[in-house]
């Protein structure tokens, strides 16, 4: 399009920006992207730095700055998933695997790692977790090792769950390949078992257990179950009603960008049609020409605005209804290893009734009671877990549901803002556009006259000139003037800087200065004549009419 390069290049153009609740955290900042070239593993690090709020020279707290990378991002979303499971954990922008060191995007990307640190640090559930701590504060030694943690060992440091990515050529125990959702595995029953990791055959069958529950829907009851079907239900709607207002507000800006490209053709298809007219309807048109353009930049800018304030928020609700929808199905992993560990009691008991009443089986029936008895501990591990989990899902949903609403509410409100703003002045480069137009008026001969002085001194106008009156030299043929022609079927109409066609042929005559004078209306200023003797008048035959 034409228009295209005409638009303000600049996404974010003078937008207002009400504050947000993050912005509490505005002591933590990811700022200095950096590229390092390492061939195919070449990667963008971010300076995260932690400033403590009210901080003096007096205070005990210490700054701190450490340079991370987006894995690094995505290993705290994927720890803060298990380590407080049931948690709303906040989204993390998308993986890109095309155009990820355009600079746009690289800023666009650190202001979506910003928030998301932000977010956790206000997070009532999060803000506290040992995984969130160390990637804000630990060196790198120290944060590839906590990285590099697997089996029992992150137990040991307060980080009882284990990313699934984290478990190379094993399949993670209570790991559910196609039902666990977020990439991670519930929380091992067999914690204090002999101080280690679980061998890969125990995994193995543990996964197999919780597959053939969840097939057969053997799963444990909850007083909560009621509650949490319509949470589902609700959340399920809700994504749903997002989605549709999202995409509508998609087309809505998509649209409003066509209306400035469309404005902008609109603009130089009158200033052209107005640079053809040597009057003062061409100066008029040439102003809605102007007029137009200007509001081109106007349409453009409110459509990035519409964009920043009303699209990106729907997305980023959208994203926030994922993030529920992920905690409810952590709180459905919890119930599901609680009702394999139940289902596992079960089955020892039954073991182990059957080598008590066989006669020679004491040794057996004795390793069975103590593995019954293990897993009846993790049943109780399980138990509190899947309590505890429930619980936080509870308070989180509650928690999600008063601040979507209140967020929701702001932003349509600053959206409607938006547009009774944009409208406004829309309208008012309307409306100083009409006093231009109405000054330009018809004489009663059809030739354009105005009522306003030119810039060539007062009483002088671009319609037809009046004898008498400032004679100068004489201008370039083509100036028009009005008489009348004998018959019905021969029409005046003024030609201006057109070259005349053959179709219809011109009868040229000259007529003398006071007929001009005669023909102007009563109370028409007296106009300079182009020439003091004649004026050529061009008349076209036929039922032409207009300019």
């Amino acid at each position: 399009m034409l228009g295209g390069s005409r638009l303000p290049s600049n996404p974010q153009v003078a937008m207002s920006r009400r504050s947000r609740p993050e912005d509490a955290a505005n002591h933590i900042t990811v700022s200095d992207p950096v590229q390092h070239s390492e061939g195919v593993n070449k990667y963008t690090s971010y300076r995260v730095d932690v400033r403590p709020p009210n901080s003096d020279l007096t205070t005990t707290q210490a700054f701190s700055a450490v340079l991370r990378r987006y894995s690094d991002f995505l290993w705290l979303y994927e720890k803060l998933q298990t380590e407080r499971a049931g948690a709303i954990v906040p989204p993390l922008p998308e993986k890109q695997p095309m155009g990820r060191f355009n600079p746009a995007f690289v800023e666009a990307r650190r202001r979506e790692l910003e928030r998301f640190l932000r977010r956790v640090a206000i997070h009532p559930e999060l803000q506290d977790s040992a995984c969130f701590d160390t990637f804000l504060r630990a060196d790198d030694i120290t944060f590839q090792a906590a990285k590099s943690i697997k089996g029992e060992g992150m137990m040991m440091m307060q980080q009882p769950h284990m990313p699934y990515q984290q478990q190379p050529g094993m399949m993670p125990g209570g790991m559910m390949g196609g039902s666990m959702m977020g990439g991670t595995m519930p929380p091992s029953p067999y914690g204090g078992m002999m101080g280690g990791a679980r061998p890969k055959k125990e995994g193995f069958k543990r996964w197999f257990a919780e597959t053939k529950t969840s097939i057969s829907g053997d799963l444990v009851k909850s007083p909560d179950d009621e509650l949490f079907d319509e949470i589902q239900r609700y959340i399920h709607g809700l994504d749903t009603q997002m989605k549709n207002v999202s995409t509508q507000a998609t087309g809505l800006v998509r649209k409003g960008k066509e209306m400035a490209n469309g404005l902008f053709e609109f603009g130089l298809a009158f200033n052209l049609l107005g640079q053809s007219e040597a009057d003062a309807l061409g100066e008029a048109l040439c102003k809605l020409g102007e007029t137009a353009d200007q509001l081109s930049v106007l349409s453009a800018e409110h459509s990035d605005q519409e964009a920043a304030q009303f699209e990106d928020p729907l997305v980023d609700m959208i994203k926030m209804i994922h993030a529920v929808k992920l905690a409810l199905h952590k709180r459905h992993e919890k119930r599901l290893t609680y009702s394999t560990c139940l289902q596992e009691v079960e089955s020892k008991n039954a073991q182990l009734a059957k080598l008590r009443a066989q006669i020679g089986m004491e040794s057996k029936a004795y390793a069975m009671e103590m593995s019954l008895r293990r897993a009846q501990e993790n049943a109780e591990v399980a138990r509190d877990d899947f309590a505890a989990v429930s619980q936080r899902v509870l308070r989180e949903v509650d928690r999600f549901k008063r601040e979507s609403t209140d967020d929701m509410r702001l932003t349509v409100l600053e959206y409607i803002r938006l547009q009774v703003d944009y409208n406004k002045r829309m309208e008012q480069i309307w409306a100083n556009l009409i006093p231009q137009l109405e000054r330009v008026q018809l004489d009663p001969n059809a030739n354009v006259v105005s009522d306003v002085p030119s810039a060539h001194g007062p009483g002088i106008t671009n319609g037809p000139k009046a004898a008498g009156n400032n004679p100068g030299p004489e201008p370039p043929t083509g100036a028009s003037s009005t008489a009348q022609t004998p018959g019905p079927q021969i029409h005046s109409q003024p030609v201006i800087n057109h070259t005349p066609n053959p179709q219809q042929p011109y009868m040229h005559q000259s007529m003398p200065n006071p007929f001009m004078a005669q023909s102007m209306p009563a109370g028409m200023p007296p106009q300079t004549p182009q020439d003091p003797g004649m004026l050529s008048v061009q008349y076209r035959e036929g039922p032409g009419g207009g300019f």
